[in-house]
């Protein structure tokens, strides 16, 4: 689906990958409902696109399932239609290990990551399936298909995510909606602060062992995927290699990352 003239919905736009996904669809000529928690975020996005009336703000959180349900609508209210989903928003965990994790944390990173995602899609899917064409994509990770120590119910959510996505494309074969999951490894945003996650000994913008992506450069990644309808669209050098990798040889990939992530642990 090319982006040109067409009315997209960017969960997470506040921020990160989300921001940059609101500014690069922008340019290509779409008009974009952006989604965030935080005002401040929205607004400083819109002050940088300076769009017009092609941009909308939306404060929502994506786990209120009766305020996602009622978004169409304001959405259409100022669009009039709406032709692409990304479900990008989304939050990591501490690097702690699964058994030292609270159900606190267990149950955000559900909530976010899987139910956020539900709730848009079960929303939105009823008008993209009117549509003469549309699109959704839904942003998993590369711990969605390789496990990452520390990060292991971030992961687990993703990977329902991954999925979920892969299931969705399945039974939408026949239809005008194309589906793509998107893959990223490191990038350069400031996730784990908006996480509420404090990662000793790390920064983010120098994490893991390839040089992060720049957040526009992922963007322009996912949007050129999805106008070239991929399923999986992966995001970065290391998500291309250890998608690879973990096809080719799971165990030695997992332990790679492993020792990689090591130090990141608490003992």
């Amino acid at each position: 689906m090319k982006l040109t003239g067409k009315v997209v919905v960017v969960t997470g736009g506040g921020s990160g990958i989300g921001r940059e996904l609101v500014l690069a669809a922008l340019k290509r000529g779409a008009r974009v409902a952006a989604v965030d928690l935080r005002r401040e975020g929205l607004d400083e996005t819109a002050s940088l696109a300076a769009a017009g009336d092609a941009l909308s703000l939306h404060v929502a959180d994506i786990t209120d399932r009766e305020a996602i349900l009622a978004l169409p609508d304001a959405v259409i209210a100022h669009h009039g239609a709406v032709d692409g989903v990304i479900n990008n928003a989304g939050v990591i965990q501490p690097f702690v290990r699964f058994n030292d994790l609270d159900f606190a944390v267990i149950d955000r990173m559900i909530q976010v990551n899987l139910y956020g995602t539900l709730h848009v899609l079960k929303a939105f899917l009823p008008h993209l399936l009117a549509r003469p064409e549309a699109h959704v994509a839904n942003v998993s990770s590369m711990g969605g298909f390789l496990p990452v120590p520390g990060q292991t119910m971030y992961g687990a959510a993703k990977a329902a995510v991954k999925l979920l996505t892969e299931g969705l494309f399945a039974e939408l074969l026949d239809t005008k909606v194309g589906v793509s999951v998107i893959l990223p490894g490191a990038v350069g945003t400031n996730i784990a602060a908006n996480s509420g996650v404090q990662i000793a000994g790390m920064d983010e913008a120098d994490a893991g062992p390839l040089k992060p992506l720049p957040p526009p450069d992922a963007a322009r990644i996912i949007l050129d995927g999805i106008e070239a309808g991929r399923l999986h669209i992966l995001v970065g050098n290391d998500s291309k290699l250890m998608f690879l990798a973990s096809r080719v040889a799971p165990k030695r990939a997992t332990a790679l990352v492993a020792r990689q992530l090591q130090g990141l642990l608490s003992s």
